[in-house]
């Protein structure tokens, strides 16, 4: 699960990313309301973790403007004001949950999984991606290649999802870094090539050709593996 963190308290905010990754969880952070914004409208996330008092743009705002886009994002409003006109605020401005701080971080953890599992589809097909036989478990954050089961990064799955989300298409190295990288400025785009190669020895097997193929000029493409 993918999730987006907007809290311009950056120790806090890293204490949550921290606590969030223990669990498995794909976190990206943003410390303000304007690119947090442009990151929960332009990425694929889960949930988003939102906080009410943040420069640029506030929480409310964010979520009236998520809602709009008709983006699919849980989002958990954080905030100090605990009366009920507060409340009835956020969740009217299109927030689904709601946390007071100070909050336990196992309360954070239930909130987010409760959400979680409102976004995830109800047919249990959809709980995979596939593609030939490499399938990705969403629910059980495995991934299988044939029947061998394969042991990635954070990164590695983070770049295997958006190619198995994105089959049969050529996808650029610059699509790739704003998915897996979330848009961090400092990862450079040769990050790309070093995860792809990482990928490809761990998908490589016996009499097959590799599912991950170069796209000359553009980027890489998953296809399902044939015989070589």
């Amino acid at each position: 699960m993918r999730i987006l963190i907007i809290e311009d308290d950056r120790r806090l905010a890293r204490l949550i990313q921290r606590v969030l990754e223990d669990e498995h969880y794909l976190v990206s952070i943003s410390h303000d309301g304007s690119s947090g914004l442009e990151m929960a409208l332009a990425g694929t996330y889960d949930v988003a973790i939102v906080d009410w008092m943040l420069p640029k743009q506030d929480g409310p705002a964010i979520c009236r403007a998520v809602r709009a886009a008709r983006r699919p994002v849980a989002l958990l409003m954080l905030t100090a004001r605990g009366q009920i006109e507060d409340r009835v605020c956020g969740l009217d401005s299109g927030a689904d949950d709601y946390l007071v701080k100070p909050f336990a971080f196992e309360e954070l953890l239930a909130r987010v999984r409760a959400l979680g599992r409102r976004a995830l589809p109800e047919s249990g097909a959809n709980y995979e991606l596939r593609c030939g036989d490499l399938v990705m478990d969403l629910r059980s954050h495995t991934v299988r290649s044939g029947n061998q089961t394969l042991d990635l990064t954070a990164t590695e799955w983070n770049l295997l999802e958006f190619l198995l989300r994105h089959p049969g298409q050529a996808l650029n190295r610059q699509q790739i870094l704003d998915y897996v990288w979330s848009f961090e400025r400092e990862v450079q785009p040769n990050m790309v090539d070093v995860y792809i190669s990482y990928l490809r020895r761990k998908l490589e097997r016996p009499g097959r050709s590799n599912p991950i193929t170069t796209v000359r000029g553009v980027g890489y493409r998953l296809e399902a593996g044939g015989v070589s």
